[in-house]
Parts: structure tokens; C-alpha cells; sequence
């Protein structure tokens, strides 16, 4: 009986700190369970100095999408209960340039911003289940953070892109994405299945929106992918249409994920006349699968 008591009391104060959680600040509760479900994977950064490289590598240089900020390792940091990525102002050579290319990341003499994007490829990796993160995102001009996924297998886009969260401006609106994308039969060229939603809109909702922690989350299956933000449907994906020219699935094989902060490029916005540091603050990353599937 006294055990039974024991669980309950543990249960109700899980429950009510789950519910008090201050949402400008990080949260300190052990995560919690869900029914059915079995925790496979949490990184709490609740440690000070750089993340778990259990978990975690990084990119290096110029990447994609004409971005601005060059990657590297220094720029993530875990301090104070969560993960801080900050985008910073440079100026040293860009050690890839080459004079007279034609390449964006080749030409660039120097590097003007710095950033950092983590990734868990070749060290963790999913397949179905529920996925956490609770974040605090600039909306500065210039500023495009992310959290997305992509298959260990093909080459992009055919293994497949789930985009749980990207904050930029199509269209000069700024606005929150959840994104999939799948293959085509032109090499390099996606099938997307996006949503947006302008940030004015949560804004109405929330005047200080822009200053709390939210939980985005995806609940994948084989049969669908939904993407939320705070519990709020922002896009569902059904699997069934996500098949690429040759046959394959990109979603039925694991995913690996990525956080980023991306700095200006083809959507980002000139963050020139910015407040620096920019940053991306992730509290946790969590994973739950069926208690009976395998990682």
C-alpha cells in the first residue's frame, strides 16, 4: 500500500511540474512517460560546456542553400539547462576560397557570420515514433533555425527530409514551416508537402510568443507523418504519397536529426543590420517509440 502511495505521489508531482513549467525558462522535469510508449533517446543538456559527442557531430564551412554563416563546433555550447546555438559576426578567410569560381562557397574571400548545425548521423538514428523538442527560436531578421531529419540512405532528397520546425520569411512574411519532402526523377529536386504559419498569427495568440519555449513535436508511423508546435496540427503527410520514382520509401527507413541555425541565404533575410548573437535555444531532444519496436 505504501508503495502504491509512493508511485502515485511520484506520478502527481510529475504531472503538476509538468503543468507549472515556466516557459521562459528551461525544464528541469525528467521526462515524462507516455502511454504505450518507451523514452529511447533524451539529450537534456542539462550540463555545462559542449554536448554529449555520443550524440552529436557538427558540419564544417559553407553548406547549402547560399547561407551566409560558416559552420563550425564553437558556436553550440550547453549552459544553463539548455542548448544555446549562437549566430556571431566574423571576418577571417574563408579557407575553401578560390579565386575566379563560379561556386558561392568557393568565391566568398571572406567569412562574415558564424554558426553552428549538429547533427546525430553515424551515431543515432530512428525509425517511427514520437519526437520532442522544446526550443526557443530568434525571429531576428537573418535568422532561420531548424529541426529536421533525414534518411540514412540515398542521396537528397530521395532519403527523404522531415522538417519539424524552420522559422524564415517566403515571401517577406515571417513564418513557421513543417516541411516533407521526398524524391523526383530529376536528381536534386524534392517533392514537398509544406505548411506555413505566419508568426503575426501566433503572435495574436500570444503577444510574447516570440519569447517562450515551445514543444515541437512529430508522431510518425508507418503510415503518416504529423508535425506540431505546442499540441497546434500544423502538418500531416500520409506515407502512402511519399514514394520515390524507383519504388523506394524514404520514411521507412531511420532518420537521423539535425538542429541548426541557419543565417541569411535564399530565404533567411539579410541579417547585416541584426543584433548579434543571434540564438537557438534547445532545452531537450526526445524520442519515444512503441515499448515493443526496436530503435
Amino acid at each position: 500500500m505504501k508503495h502504491t502511495l509512493l508511485i502515485f505521489c511520484i506520478f502527481l508531482s510529475t504531472m503538476i511540474g509538468a503543468q507549472n513549467v515556466n516557459p521562459y525558462k528551461p525544464d528541469a522535469s525528467v521526462a515524462p512517460q507516455r502511454k504505450g510508449m518507451k523514452l529511447v533517446f533524451s539529450d537534456e543538456f542539462n550540463k555545462e560546456g559542449k554536448p554529449d559527442p555520443a550524440n552529436w557531430g557538427y558540419e564544417t564551412g559553407f553548406k547549402r542553400n547560399e547561407e551566409l554563416q560558416w559552420y563550425q563546433a564553437d558556436n553550440a555550447n550547453c549552459t544553463k539547462g539548455r542548448l544555446l546555438i549562437e549566430g556571431r559576426k566574423a571576418n577571417f578567410p574563408n579557407p575553401n576560397y578560390e579565386a575566379g569560381s563560379k561556386h558561392w562557397y568557393t568565391n566568398r574571400k571572406t567569412v562574415k557570420y558564424t554558426s553552428t548545425s549538429m547533427t546525430t548521423s553515424g551515431k543515432q538514428a530512428w525509425k517511427f515514433g514520437r519526437f520532442e523538442v522544446r526550443a526557443r527560436i530568434d525571429t531576428t531578421m537573418g535568422s532561420w533555425p531548424a529541426i529536421w531529419a533525414l534518411g540514412v540512405n540515398y542521396e537528397w532528397p530521395a532519403c527523404g527530409e522531415i522538417d519539424m520546425l524552420e522559422f524564415y520569411r517566403p515571401g517577406n512574411v515571417p513564418s513557421i514551416l513543417a516541411n516533407v519532402a521526398s524524391g523526383t526523377s530529376k536528381r536534386w529536386v524534392a517533392k514537398w508537402d509544406g505548411s506555413e504559419k505566419p508568426l503575426s498569427t501566433l503572435l495574436q495568440m500570444d503577444k510574447d510568443w516570440v519569447k517562450k519555449y515551445h514543444v515541437w513535436r512529430m508522431d510518425w508511423t508507418k503510415d503518416s507523418i504529423n508535425l506540431y508546435v505546442d499540441d497546434m496540427l500544423l502538418n500531416t503527410t500520409l506515407l502512402s504519397e511519399t514514394v520515390n520514382p524507383d519504388g523506394t520509401s524514404p520514411f521507412l527507413q531511420p532518420q537521423y536529426m539535425l538542429l541548426n541555425l541557419a543565417l541569411g541565404g535564399v530565404n533567411g533575410g539579410d541579417p547585416s543590420q541584426s543584433h548579434f548573437p543571434i540564438t537557438f535555444e534547445v532545452d531537450y531532444v526526445r524520442v519515444y517509440q512503441q515499448a515493443n519496436a526496436k530503435k
